[in-house]
């Protein structure tokens, strides 16, 4: 599991642990740790051009330090103090001493410019807001240069917990985060900007319950339901599918195709496209009799492609199993029928679904997706899988929210919703709660959607027919 702690967090733990050290010490591990990482990518150390973009916090005290090693080693190293009264004194001293340069920042574009490597120590973990005018210029030399651009901790400019850039903000190749993840390394738009994130460890105690998560393999292998000797089709769970409609039968087919690969042994489908999901699927269980009368299940699935079928949309919130709500459903759901549910309920709403919900615009939950998703789980009682460029899903409980590492942007086709509503439900009826259902399905279904691509386009059924491969993947490494 990749934990993620917030600001506050991180500098409790800091605090505790210089408390323990000798003054000093704390920042050597971290500069350690940068210099390792700088020197890795540049591959040979000895010759090469380093400038260091310093602020007047300990992020620019880490560049300094991690400045001085390198230059220890043979580079040529140029310290560009954005504020020279307020540098890191120490670290000043020390890449002086070890024939380091200092720059002001007036004038540096061209320093930047020629460099090989351009470290980011501008702004620390507790940065509000866009780059000042001066870093911002700096900022636009280096994304001109050649040269390959170190993060300390985070890029200066995204916020470390949220996520969120309000302005101009460095672009980085990798960023070196010490201690701890930091919730905006993990979630776009803060994401594109970090590159490859690499974490050195500086020996922080942190709590056991971390505010961000993203599952990995070994995670994801964990919670991937498996039948037994004494398994049948009933025991595996069975989940039901409410979806499509005459004008969108295809939904329902998609949906459909995601449930029968997501680890339940049987689906039965309810809704007016039968005849063609049991075209394309005949072992499907197709009724025409409304979700009451459809037989037993252990979930449901329903919205994709319903159109304006409210009726079904409360028949099967009116179910005592977990649902998967979803596309025409999240619309036509009655919020208090959803809050007073007893059952588990998870909604997967895309960014303009959960910004009609929360009567917000658009932008505003694609620039604050953390925010977002926190308040629909708060509001609907429900946990909410909220898809996009990062897809995150949060409990109803509260917690830790978890943030999807998988996917590809080629999973923005017609459609990849559905498998994934499918994929989800299976998973639910399967005996998973709700967050881990939403979370293992939208990993399963991002590493599909790459399979699938390829690095090039790849249809929604395309999506569906690569999770078989994505489950031995995940539970074969």
């Amino acid at each position: 599991m990749r934990s993620a702690y917030g600001v506050e967090t991180v500098r409790a733990a800091e605090r505790a642990l210089m408390a323990r050290l000798p003054e000093g010490a704390l920042m050597q591990r971290a500069a350690a740790g940068l210099a390792a990482a700088c020197a890795e990518l540049l591959g040979r150390v000895y010759g090469s051009r380093v400038v260091l973009l310093v602020g007047s916090g300990d992020n620019g005290g880490d560049a300094l330090y991690a400045g001085a090693r390198l230059a220890r080693r043979g580079a040529g190293v140029t310290a560009v103090l954005l504020s020279p009264e307020r540098a890191h004194t120490g670290g000043l001293a020390a890449l002086r001493r070890a024939g380091g340069a200092v720059a002001a920042a007036d004038g540096a574009d061209e320093l930047v410019e020629r460099a090989d490597l351009v470290v980011d120590g501008i702004v620390g973990i507790g940065g509000k807001g866009g780059l000042r005018p001066g870093a911002e210029a700096l900022a636009g030399a280096a994304r001109r240069s050649r040269a390959a651009v170190v993060a300390v901790d985070l890029p200066s400019g995204v916020e470390a917990d949220t996520g969120e850039v309000r302005g101009a903000a460095i672009r980085a190749d990798l960023t070196v985060t010490l201690g701890t993840h930091k919730p905006g390394l993990l979630i776009d738009p803060a994401r594109e900007y970090a590159g490859v994130v690499r974490l050195v460890d500086i020996g922080l105690d942190l709590p056991a319950e971390a505010e961000l998560e993203a599952l990995q393999h070994a995670d994801v292998a964990r919670l991937l339901p498996v039948p037994s000797a004494e398994s049948d089709k009933y025991r595996r769970g069975v989940v039901g599918i409410a979806a499509g409609s005459a004008r969108y039968p295809g939904a329902a087919v998609l949906a459909v195709s995601g449930a029968l690969r997501g680890g339940a042994g049987a689906v039965r489908y309810v809704g007016p496209a039968g005849e063609a999901v049991i075209a394309r699927f005949p072992e499907t269980l197709v009724s025409d009799r409304g979700p009451e009368k459809a037989g037993r299940v252990q979930s449901w699935v329903v919205g994709p492609g319903a159109g304006d079928d409210a009726a079904t949309v409360a028949e099967v919130l009116g179910a005592d199993v977990p649902v998967l709500l979803d596309a025409d459903g999240l619309r036509l759901a009655d919020r208090d029928a959803v809050r007073g549910r007893t059952a588990p309920t998870l909604m997967t709403p895309h960014a303009g679904e959960a910004a009609a919900l929360l009567g917000v615009r658009r932008e505003e939950v694609e620039e604050a997706r953390l925010a977002a998703v926190r308040e629909l789980a708060a509001v609907y009682r429900a946990t909410v899988l909220l898809k996009g460029s990062t897809t995150l899903v949060a409990d109803a409980g509260g917690g830790a929210v978890r943030a999807n590492p998988t996917g590809t942007s080629w999973l923005a086709t017609a459609g990849s919703g559905d498998v994934l509503s499918g994929l989800g439900g299976s998973l639910l009826a399967a005996g998973l709660p709700a967050v881990d259902a939403g979370s293992v399905a939208a990993y399963l279904h991002g590493l599909a959607g790459r399979f699938a691509a390829d690095g090039a386009p790849a249809g929604a059924h395309d999506v569906a027919d690569r999770i078989p491969e994505a489950w031995r993947d995940v539970r074969m490494r």
